[in-house]
Formats: C-alpha cells, sequence, structure tokens
C-alpha cells in the first residue's frame, strides 16, 4: 500500500529569465512524495503552461487518481493514467527512487545503465538586449552555452555574444520565436557563427519548412517532440530531438522514447524545465547517452534543495542517493 504526499513548491530564481514566450521570476514545482513500508520515494515535476498544465491540475488530477496509485500502482501502469504528463513524471519518477530505496539497487543499474559519467551541461543565457546577453556569456565562463532567442533583434543578440566568446560551444533555442520568412537566414547566421545546434526555430505545426533548409546547422525539435507517436511527423524535419520528463511523461516513457528515435536515425538532447535538482537526477541518466545535455535547471535558482546535484563549472555530477535514486 503506497501512501501519497503532494507538495507545491516555488523556488526563487536567481535572476529575470526571460524567452520568446515571456520572462518569470521563480518556478513552481510539484513535489510527489511515495511511501511503503517505511522506504520514501520522490520525484518533481513542473506544469507548464505551454502545454496547459498548471500546478493547480497537476495536484488536482494526483489526488483524484490517490486510490489507484495507493493499490501498489506500476511504473507502466502510470503512463495509462488519466493524469497530465508533469503529473505521470513527477510520480514515474518517486517510483523509481522508492524502487531503489526498497531494493538497495540504483535507479541507473535497474535502468539498464552502466557507471554514470560526469556530463557537461549547457548553462542558459535568457533573453535580453545584445550588450547584456554579450556580458552575461562573458560572466558565465561556461564550455557550452545556450542562448534563448526568437524576439526581433536576434541577429545582433548572437553576434554580440559570438564577439565575446569566440571559442565558447555555442546552441540556440528560439522556443518557436522565428517565422517561415526569416527562418533560413537565422540558420545560415547560425551556421556561419559556429553554432552546432538549434532547438525549435518554428512553432510547433508550422515547421514544414524545416524540410527545405540549406545544410549547415542542426535543427532540434523540443515544443514538437513529445514521446513516440510525434517521432514520424519529424523525421526530415530534425536531426534530434530534446527529450524533458515532464514532456514525456517520466523516466519510464523517456527511456522508450530515446530507443525509439535513435533507432529513427534522430540524436538525443535532455533538457530541463527550471526546476531542483531533484528534477534533474532521473535526467540525469537519461542524459548519459545523449549528444548534447541541458541540465542546468538548478544554475537557475537562487538556491536549490539540500543533497543537490553538484555542478563544478560546466560539469555535472551524478546525483547521489540521498537526493533521488
Amino acid at each position: 500500500m503506497i501512501k501519497l504526499r503532494l507538495a507545491h513548491q516555488r523556488f526563487e530564481l536567481a535572476s529575470v529569465f526571460t524567452i520568446s514566450r515571456g520572462s518569470k521570476t521563480h518556478a513552481d514545482v510539484v513535489e510527489v512524495s511515495i511511501e511503503r513500508n517505511g522506504h520514501l520515494g520522490r520525484g518533481e515535476c513542473v506544469p507548464y503552461p505551454r502545454y496547459n498544465e498548471t500546478v493547480a491540475d497537476v495536484m488536482a488530477a494526483l489526488e483524484k487518481a490517490e486510490t489507484t496509485i495507493s493499490a501498489d500502482i506500476s511504473r507502466q501502469a502510470v503512463k495509462t493514467l488519466p493524469l497530465p504528463y508533469a503529473a505521470k513524471n513527477a510520480l514515474d519518477c518517486a517510483l523509481w527512487d522508492l524502487e531503489a530505496k526498497e531494493t538497495g539497487i540504483p535507479a541507473f543499474q535497474s535502468a539498464g545503465i552502466g557507471k554514470l559519467q560526469n556530463l557537461t551541461t549547457a548553462y542558459t543565457l535568457s533573453l535580453d538586449e545584445p550588450a547584456a546577453m554579450a556580458k552575461a556569456a562573458l560572466a558565465a565562463a561556461r564550455p557550452l552555452l545556450k542562448l534563448k532567442l526568437g524576439r526581433e533583434g536576434d541577429e545582433a543578440r548572437l553576434t554580440a555574444v559570438r564577439q565575446a566568446v569566440p571559442n565558447t560551444r555555442l546552441i540556440v533555442d528560439a522556443n518557436e520565436g522565428w517565422t517561415a520568412a526569416n527562418v533560413n537566414d537565422m540558420l545560415a547566421l547560425c551556421h556561419r557563427l559556429g553554432v552546432e545546434l538549434v532547438e525549435q526555430p518554428l512553432p510547433q505545426g508550422q515547421d514544414e519548412a524545416l524540410r527545405n533548409r540549406p545544410n549547415g546547422v542542426r535543427v532540434c525539435a523540443d515544443e514538437s517532440a513529445h514521446g513516440a507517436a510525434s517521432l514520424p511527423d519529424l523525421i526530415g524535419k530534425y536531426d534530434s530531438i530534446n527529450i524533458k520528463l515532464d514532456k514525456t511523461g517520466g523516466l519510464t516513457p523517456a527511456l522508450e522514447f530515446a530507443a525509439a528515435a535513435t533507432a529513427a536515425g534522430l540524436e538525443i538532447m535532455v533538457g530541463c524545465m527550471v526546476a531542483s535538482s531533484l528534477a534533474m537526477a532521473p535526467a540525469f541518466l537519461l542524459a548519459q547517452t545523449a549528444s548534447v545535455v541541458d541540465l542546468d535547471g538548478p544554475l537557475l535558482l537562487k538556491s536549490d534543495r539540500p543533497n543537490g546535484i553538484i555542478y563544478d563549472g560546466g560539469t555535472m555530477h551524478p546525483p547521489t542517493s540521498a537526493l533521488w535514486g
């Protein structure tokens, strides 16, 4: 018998975080705790308005499903519940953590992953004026920077950052902010400036123009990539997909999605919402075989959870069992 506990938690950000769709000053997360026979498992999710999910909706849906959850639900059964994807994510990850605590077998071993390796993660620069983004790039002093773009003036922003950090690896996230009219010019500029990857340049459902883009920079699906069912529409438009546990509904389906995407010839990027180390820990397992890792959520917070993941410059260390898994 599983005992379910839910908590809405708010983490203040270190600074205002801006993308093409707007700005935020804090991260709202839902922590799911499940207890069985004295063992406690935890998971964290970020209900995201872009996907029509709210904290209130996620908590209400989990409360409604409590009877089913309490009857020792399995991870595979979580996928069938009528829950928002963020809710499924927190519950699924809590079950992974609970199983590790009960069995003494680390989650990465149960997932069929060998020894966990340190990862190089991107560090995200909030969308801002060109001079401010260039200054932030210099101050960040990280080996891999991710630039939030997607508004008028992106050419100046990207150029200013590249001039400020000529030898730093760059990726770009337009968050659906470009158009069919400017996408090829922006991709060409990214290629000239040595950008390695561009995430979601066009809005979901309006990305057909990517089939005819010029050769050069790799393009990654984010908002367009949700699970294995979305794969057929991505092939031919994108080179890679950004897998986020809040979009797939947890680590269990994310591992399946990654395997299917790899079989289809797509590279894997593992990303995150702005959240604490509890949300990054399960994603760290998935990221072991990713070509690009963007798990910097805790670095954007004013303070993380206790026993949080250690970040050393651009290096991300494995989570400890005191945190998760």
